[in-house]
Parts: structure tokens; C-alpha cells; sequence
């Protein structure tokens, strides 16, 4: 088993034993989220595999977040915060934008790229190099700045 799958079941005793309801039940939908994949992929999931569950995920939250801000839905509001929390606490360490901005830098250099015709080209090796450790809206953002 995968550690970050280990990790999340661990995690959901610990809620448990300690009664704590709502960690609980995001948990456990991080559990069945991944689960699910795995029953549609007929496959065990790595820990690579997982983090891209986590990182759909988070985009998800984060969506319906500003989705119940806009519509005045406090409440629901509240709970997606709770949910990103617990999922971004499974998330490695966040990359600050400088450390975006060199690696966009390096990744050109060492591609060549000359213009935004070569953006998929970098995007695709700057993808392999942050997944799961920064929004990809902003990793496409300073590649644009970069390329354009």
C-alpha cells in the first residue's frame, strides 16, 4: 500500500478515536475519492497517482468555495474551507513564486524556447517538476509572462 494512502487511513483512526466527526467524514471522502479511481483504473494507485487525486480534488474545493462565497452560502462556504484544509494537510510543502519563477527560467533555458509556440514544451517539464506542489493556473501565468 501506497504511504499517503496509509497515511490518510492512519490519519481517519486518529479522527475517529478522538470523535471528531467532520475530520472524520472528509477522510473519509478522500479515502472513497481514491478508492473510486481505483475501482475505474482496476489498479492500485502510487503515491504520485494519489497526490493527483488530492490535486483534482483541491481544484474542486477550491472552485466551489468561491462558487458559495459569490452565491452568500456561508455555510457551505465554511465546510469547503474545513475540506481544503484537511486535503492540503496530505499535500507536500507549497512552492513559493520565486521558486516557480526560476524554475520556469531553468526550464527554458534548457528547452530553448523562444516563444509561446514552445509553451507546451515547458509547461509539460515544469508540470513533471511541481505536481502537486503548486496551482498550475499560476505555473501557466508566469510561463506566459516568461515566454510572451
Amino acid at each position: 500500500m501506497a504511504d499517503l494512502k496509509a497515511h490518510i487511513l492512519e490519519e481517519t483512526r486518529t479522527a475517529m478515536k478522538a470523535r471528531d466527526k467532520a475530520r472524520v467524514g472528509a477522510l473519509r471522502m478522500i479515502s472513497a475519492d481514491i478508492q473510486r479511481v481505483e475501482v475505474d483504473e482496476r489498479r492500485t494507485l502510487s503515491d504520485d497517482d494519489v497526490l493527483g487525486v488530492l490535486t483534482r480534488m483541491l481544484k474542486q474545493r477550491r472552485d466551489a468555495l468561491s462558487q458559495f462565497e459569490a452565491a452568500g452560502r456561508d455555510d457551505l462556504a465554511e465546510q469547503e474551507r474545513f475540506e481544503i484544509d484537511v486535503i492540503e494537510g496530505f499535500m507536500p510543502a507549497a512552492m513559493s513564486d520565486a521558486d516557480i519563477e526560476s524554475l520556469v527560467d531553468r526550464v527554458v533555458t534548457e528547452t530553448g524556447a523562444a516563444g509561446m509556440k514552445d509553451m507546451g514544451r515547458v509547461m509539460s517539464a515544469v508540470k513533471a517538476a511541481v505536481t502537486g506542489r503548486a496551482d498550475m493556473a499560476v505555473v501557466s501565468a508566469k510561463v506566459k509572462a516568461r515566454l510572451g
